[in-house]
């Protein structure tokens, strides 16, 4: 006799659809967030601008959070692993076309769908499903799950520079479209549509949501805050090196931000059982902002510009990580898909805004300038989410 979907809840069942999701963001974020090794090499060949070659990021960013409206909500109906099949075909074949691009104009376009559709499809679905999986096991399975990002962080920025050091960026693509079709085959897998409750209620829809209830806007009004400089690091690090003659290798900062992300990810996961997860939450935002305070005190010291990275990297993995967890409290699991789709377009914006104005921003001053206005943005998103109406968030729904 099968077991009912009640009984599968935080069972062994549920860790294929984790370890799927960690191995599909491993793949998909690894690439976007070592965009910054291909910052100068592509900005040198198509003689664009700082805020013209951010712009690749800034659209794929804000693809991936838009386009996880759509695929959230069609993976809560059919399941993640269709969806995640579509994302990985557009990943190989936006990352092969980029590497044939002529112009930073039509790598806007390859790199951006291929990448972002990529993204939309292996994130917000697949971060869903292990959310749908476990219950008193959520942000600790969560903070697994999404560890992924932090590892294929660490992993790929570095060996990105070492690639196109060796074998130019085109041709590192290549190598990269090949590597991340391989892993999201894989993750296929294990990508398992979570058991659904008989007597649940029924999934809340997009609109009853930003109506219905205060504290949605309240959230999406931070998160669109701390996105507008959250990605700074990701696109101008490796720029930030050269214009301040600092040696030494962006690829491995990135990297360091990656894998302390790891540990955000885990040991806030493993907090938030024990301590109020609102408040660790809120703490995340305020560390996100003042981190860029230390970057601004580390100038040329590649030494204290590795301590920015350590707290960027913990502080962003803690959000990563509580995000999805703290939806759930808020909105309940059923229909969690359409749910962070819709309030993850607001880190789409944020992303897509915040580099190439951060890019403007330093041609027209300086990076210390651009610095101290990332470190209020991020620091006043936490204090917005002091207006979430604590009895929402007070008990696990």
């Amino acid at each position: 006799m099968n077991p009912g979907p009640e009984a599968l809840i935080d069972s062994r069942a549920g860790w294929p659809t984790v370890a799927a999701t960690f191995v599909s963001t491993f793949a998909v974020f690894g690439i976007n967030y070592s965009f910054g090794a291909f910052f100068k090499p592509m900005a040198d060949e198509f003689a664009s601008s700082r805020s013209s070659t951010a712009l690749v990021f800034s659209i794929t960013t804000f693809l991936t959070f838009l386009l996880g409206v759509v695929s959230g909500r069609i993976a809560d109906r059919i399941g993640p692993r269709k969806v995640l099949a579509v994302g990985t075909v557009a990943m190989v074949a936006g990352l092969l076309a980029t590497s044939q691009v002529r112009s930073i104009e039509v790598g806007y376009v390859t790199y951006a769908l291929g990448v972002g559709i990529g993204a939309a499809c292996a994130y917000v679905p697949m971060v869903a499903a292990v959310g749908g999986w476990f219950a008193t096991k959520r942000t600790s399975a969560l903070g697994v799950a999404v560890a992924g990002i932090g590892v294929g962080t660490l992993i790929t920025a570095p060996l990105a520079e070492q690639l196109i050091e060796s074998y130019g960026w085109r041709q590192t693509y290549v190598i990269l479209a090949i590597t991340t079709g391989l892993l999201m085959s894989v993750a296929l897998i294990g990508a398992n549509r979570p058991p659904r409750a008989a007597n649940a209620a029924p999934a809340p829809t997009m609109m009853g949501v930003v109506r219905g209830n205060g504290d949605f806007r309240v959230l999406y009004t931070a998160m669109f805050l701390l996105s507008l400089v959250l990605f700074l690091p990701f696109v101008f690090l490796d720029d930030y090196l050269t214009q301040q003659h600092i040696s030494g290798s962006a690829g491995w900062l990135v990297g360091t931000i990656g894998i302390c992300s790891v540990f955000g990810r885990l040991g806030f996961g493993v907090l938030a059982r024990r301590w109020a997860l609102m408040s660790l939450y809120r703490g995340c935002f305020f560390a996100v902002g003042a981190s860029f305070g230390l970057w601004i005190a580390a100038g040329s010291s590649y030494a204290l510009l590795v301590v920015y990275a350590v707290v960027l990297g913990v502080s962003y993995g803690g959000f990563i990580a509580l995000s999805p967890a703290v939806a759930a409290v808020i909105f309940g699991p059923v229909g969690l898909g359409g749910v962070l789709g819709l309030l993850y377009t607001a880190a789409g914006i944020g992303g897509l805004i915040g580099p190439p104005l951060i890019g403007l921003s330093i041609d027209a001053a300086d990076y210390t300038a651009t610095l101290a206005i990332a470190a209020s943005l991020g620091i006043c998103s936490s204090f917005v989410l002091l207006r979430l109406n604590p009895q929402t968030t007070a008990q696990p729904r």
